[in-house]
């Protein structure tokens, strides 16, 4: 794993490469939000913001997704990967909403994950952009990119990765670290093509390594400064 010096490089590179990194979601309130994270799941944000800028018309609160039948809720998502399941669970976290809590999106992660369709990426990507509160949501892009610059190991868990990236993130970076990552993985480091050539972390990344037949550059030894030759 990277030290937080290493960390400390990365960070500044992705942050340089992507300083106005934000959540491309469209969405105007913290309910919003919410649908539209629950939709994205296994579905491109651009999929979902299509699909969210007529849903968003028809529906602005709770008691609206409720006041349809589900079948014209599924209608209205046909686009959105597993559309059916999704809308089951949006009427079922509407009802858990309007009953437990007011009709407002609780603003506590513990609360959060207890609503129908929310996973703890979910609730991570709430908290932090709609109430402020400083998290780090690793989704594939953040998985991918952490794996492949030995933020984590390989056979990490999501869980792993988001904990590994807490202790080396300072906590009022995790917000804007979230995105830089996204951003990185999603525009540079992408899954089947990723901009190896240009990448100014190339040296860090195994997958790159990989694609450019590069060797392994061994760690310069502290006291001396002498760095050593790269393994073969």
């Amino acid at each position: 794993m990277v030290t937080k010096k290493e960390m400390r490089h990365i960070l500044d590179v992705i942050g340089g490469m992507f300083p106005d990194a934000h959540c491309e979601l469209h969405h105007s309130n913290p309910f919003e939000l919410t649908i539209a994270v629950l939709l994205s799941a296994q579905c491109t944000d651009e999929t979902v913001n299509k699909v969210t800028r007529d849903l968003f018309v028809k529906y602005r609160s709770p008691h609206d997704y409720l006041s349809v039948p589900l079948e014209e809720l599924e209608q209205d998502i046909r686009r959105i990967g597993l559309f059916r399941s999704k809308a089951s669970n949006i009427q079922k976290l509407c009802r858990m909403l309007i009953d437990e809590y007011g009709g407002q999106v609780p603003r506590e992660h513990s609360e959060l994950v207890k609503l129908p369709g929310v996973g703890r990426k979910t609730a991570n990507v709430v908290v932090s952009n709609a109430f402020g509160v400083p998290a780090i949501a690793v989704d594939t892009h953040v998985e991918r990119v952490s794996k492949r610059l030995g933020i984590a190991d390989p056979d990490d868990t999501v869980l792993e990765v988001e904990q590994k990236l807490m202790r080396l993130v300072p906590k009022d970076e995790w917000t804007i670290t979230h995105h830089r990552l996204i951003f990185f993985g999603r525009y540079h480091c992408k899954a089947q093509n990723p901009n190896c050539p240009a990448c100014p972390l190339l040296e860090r990344c195994r997958e790159g390594r990989k694609r450019m037949k590069m060797p392994r550059a061994r760690k310069t030894k502290e006291k001396t400064g002498v760095t050593l030759p790269a393994e073969e």
